[in-house]
């Protein structure tokens, strides 16, 4: 019987006794292939302009962007020594507004909205003012690079993320906001929805101090939080009624055209440079002069410039650099971390054995694709990279960030492995820590030291453990682990 997993802990009351290591554009991270520089970019937005700066950032790393679970992005494999150019050109990109909040501007927002027609208002002032508000903020300046603000325009998207600080539109011209997990919300005019949510992170800091991050880390009912919100917006004049929060949720944009916007997924959040050069193009074609980088990695693209046949002809040119947009793709469904060889606590490569499951071995080959293992071990010439008590750049991480293909991998897409089994997302680990897992069920696969994988359904409920020997066994665990 393989041994069950520790599930993940519950997050109680947090004592910090540190200061927040959490990586940013001014302060890098020392990561196992060089140094790593996280870039906020709230609500996901770029101009076309700003997307040229980070390519230029990019060719002083590994070459490639890697997206987040935040909608940022990260640049690896950076020489620490080349900080204050890096600084330089992010400064002149408008891309570091505010250096003493740079590392504060976590900002998710609906990525379609205002392209699709989908939810109740569009976002985008919101997120204007939102921002502008907290680089003008001195007490914002104290919140942790892990506090995170969502603007939901009221599809239910970004409102499942578990921001700290959530922002939803609804009917009649207001606005729902709440506070972490709260089961009720201040519904308030739409207009004072920045104002608010700035003056709810002013509150949490208030009654977090140094000692936790997130709202989760208080140890008290989030409601307790909220009563204390209210009593502060009652104080700036702001109007407010309790009700209980909305429970809709909308998934995220699917691979191919919305409305009038595209969306392309990018594999395991890694951008090439061919890749990011095509979305440039694609984004000057559409008109919208714009990326939304979206929390699921994926790029989606206004491009209301074009006709139907244009926005065809801009899909298959991303299509050909390998970026996903076939709506029926199971890419989409599928997670990992960045594994072996980025990370000397995995015991897999598991971005290639992911791969592999999902589809197959090369054409014309009995072995597995390239780089893809059916079994795993530790690796012994790594170095050991920093855990979550020294710093480590876990909750925002670009999962996967570590090498992997610039080129699509080979094989024909098996979706049977994944659909109809399951609509669940599949997060592949390296090791029990499972950086950047999924909020939400999913299902959990996590790399043992003695080579094989553990496969347990992540929910609100128990679930059984099933041992495979490798990712040429995932179809058939899947099946075990069926009701």
């Amino acid at each position: 019987m393989p041994t069950p997993l520790t599930p993940p802990p519950q997050v109680a009351a947090v004592h910090r006794d540190r200061g927040d290591a959490c990586p940013g554009s001014l302060r890098l991270h020392t990561a196992d292939d060089g140094a790593l520089a996280r870039v906020r970019v709230p609500g996901g937005v770029v101009t076309v302009e700003q997307a040229e700066a980070l390519a230029a950032v990019a060719r002083w790393g590994d070459g490639d962007l890697h997206l987040t679970s935040r909608g940022n992005v990260q640049v690896r494999g950076l020489d620490a020594g080349r900080g204050p150019e890096l600084a330089g050109l992010l400064d002149a990109a408008g891309l570091l507004p505010a250096p003493g909040h740079e590392r504060v501007r976590n900002v998710v927002a609906s990525p379609l909205s205002g392209l699709d027609g989908g939810g109740e208002r569009e976002v985008r002032p919101w997120l204007t003012e939102l921002d502008a508000a907290l680089c003008a903020s001195p007490a914002a300046r104290e919140l942790s690079g892990r506090f995170l603000f969502a603007l939901d325009d009221g599809r239910g998207d970004v409102a499942g993320l578990g921001a700290d600080v959530t922002v939803r539109a609804a009917a009649g011209g207001a606005a729902l906001l709440g506070v972490g997990a709260s089961r009720e919300v201040l519904r308030l005019a739409a207009g004072d929805a920045p104002r608010a949510a700035l003056l709810a992170a002013e509150e949490f800091l208030a009654a977090a101090g140094a000692r936790a991050w997130r709202v989760a880390e208080l140890g008290t009912a989030p409601e307790a939080l909220l009563n204390a919100v209210g009593e502060r917006l009652a104080g700036a004049g702001i109007a407010w009624a309790r009700v209980p929060a909305a429970t809709g949720r909308a998934p995220e944009p699917a691979p191919g055209a919305a409305g009038t916007a595209l969306c392309a997924h990018a594999r395991f959040g890694r951008i090439t440079a061919v890749q990011w050069r095509e979305l440039i193009r694609a984004a000057a074609r559409g008109a919208g002069g714009e990326l939304r980088l979206t929390p699921w990695r994926s790029v989606v693209v206004p491009a209301a410039g074009l006709d139907a046949a244009g926005r065809a002809t801009a899909l298959a040119d991303l299509a050909a650099t390998g970026l996903v947009t076939d709506p029926a793709s199971p890419w989409p469904l599928v997670g990992a971390c960045v594994g072996r060889p980025g990370c000397a606590r995995s015991h897999a490569d598991v971005r290639a054995d992911a791969a592999r499951a999902l589809t197959g071995p090369a054409p014309g080959s009995d072995g597995p694709a390239p780089g893809a293992s059916d079994t795993a071990g530790p690796a012994p010439d790594a170095a050991l990279p920093a855990g979550p008590a020294s710093g480590a750049p876990t909750p925002d991480a670009p999962v996967p960030g570590g090498p992997a293909p610039d080129a699509p991998v080979p094989g024909a897409p098996a979706p049977d492995v994944l659909a109809p089994r399951t609509p669940l997302p599949l997060y592949w680990s390296g090791c029990e820590r499972r950086c950047g897992r999924p909020r939400g069920p999913h299902l959990d696969l996590v790399a043992v030291p003695d080579g094989g994988y553990l496969l347990t359904a992540a929910g609100d409920g128990p679930s059984p453990t099933v041992a495979l020997s490798g990712p040429s066994g995932l179809a058939a665990a899947l099946a075990d682990l069926a009701p």
